[in-house]
């Protein structure tokens, strides 16, 4: 879920000599060669919009692969990286802490063929929140997407904050979580996506609950982040790498799903990376709610209540000052690909 890309500054002495021919606001060329993190055995929006043409000069660089969302975008704040995306709350707690960033365009979210559960073996006794007291519940990461949502069911079906915390939530990578699952290492599960799909495909697994069926669906979930000193000093690249991702989302709303599973499997095979593309077979859609990818308050708003209880913000959420759809020109739904050369 965590799909994030990073830009390389020409300054920085991470990449080759600029190709750029335009000039940033500081009157210098803009960069033009954008790296980026990936995830294993999946296709990041960017890598997709590059293969489709929609980058057009912008050319992307692989790094590495990211570890979860609050890393990704840590990377940005501290000039690893230039772009990098996570969940909506630890956006928000990242600017909070003061970090010169700001959301550009939805990258991921939940809809009625996308969205995460939370998953016990059929047998397990576990029936309500209440008996998830002492548990434990396998995640990607703290302090993100799944501990937001765990809370806000525990919240919603009455358990006090002091029962909340009796909840052990234990890190696990997402593509051993099914394993851990199964073997009664953790007692619920997080899973979403292909390895969802994948899981539920075995067999011997339910659904105690899903995040749309929590927060109430469809939703945007979590965004990419460009450090505002880019956004100033590459103002062209960055309207066309975020326009390119707003294509990419548009291209999988609109194309069949036999013909976007081709199109991962081909570009996870030519990128090299010793990968498999067994899972993506089970994709059924890109999941962004919003059209485009473009923000609007609600996508943060929606999660102030959460951010208060866990002392992320202490007051009304502003909003506006979070995000911009400035760096995103797509108004045409389904643009037509034009596969690089």
């Amino acid at each position: 879920m965590a799909a994030v890309v990073a830009v390389t500054l020409v300054l920085s002495g991470c990449g080759g000599p600029a190709t750029a021919q335009q000039a940033g606001s500081d009157g210098g060329a803009e960069v033009k060669t954008v790296r980026y993190q990936g995830s294993p055995n999946t296709v990041a929006l960017v890598e997709l919009a590059e293969d489709l043409g929609y980058l057009g000069d912008v050319k992307l660089e692989w790094v590495s692969n990211t570890t979860s969302g609050p890393q990704s975008i840590q990377s940005v704040a501290t000039d690893q990286t230039d772009i990098g995306g996570a969940f909506t709350g630890a956006v928000i707690k990242l600017i909070e802490a003061g970090a010169p960033v700001k959301a550009v365009i939805n990258y991921y979210g939940e809809d009625k063929e996308t969205f995460t559960g939370y998953y016990v073996e059929e047998g397990s006794p576990i029936r309500t929140a209440r008996d998830l007291i002492g548990k434990k519940i396998a995640v990607n990461t703290l302090g993100a997407h799944h501990e937001a949502v765990i809370t806000t069911h525990l919240k919603n079906s009455g358990l006090t904050p002091e029962e909340i915390k009796q909840v052990q939530l234990v890190v696990v990578p997402p593509n051993e979580t099914e394993v851990a699952l199964r073997k009664k290492q953790v007692d619920v599960g997080t899973l979403g996506g292909v390895l969802q799909d994948r899981a539920l495909a075995e067999g011997g697994l339910r659904a105690l609950f899903t995040d749309v069926g929590v927060i109430g669906g469809p939703f945007d979930a979590g965004q990419y982040v460009l450090r505002n000193d880019f956004l100033a000093k590459n103002p062209e690249t960055s309207r066309t790498l975020v326009t390119g991702v707003a294509k990419a989302i548009e291209w999988q709303r609109s194309t069949p799903r036999e013909q976007v599973i081709a199109k991962f499997e081909e570009i996870i095979a030519t990128r090299g990376r010793n990968e498999s593309t067994e899972a993506l077979k089970y994709w059924k859609s890109v999941g962004v709610a919003s059209a485009g990818g473009r923000i609007q308050d609600t996508d943060f708003t929606r999660w102030a209540d959460y951010l208060k209880s866990a002392g992320i913000i202490s007051g009304d959420l502003d909003a506006s000052r979070l995000y911009t759809n400035g760096y995103n020109l797509l108004e045409t739904p389904a643009p037509a690909a034009t596969p690089k050369g």
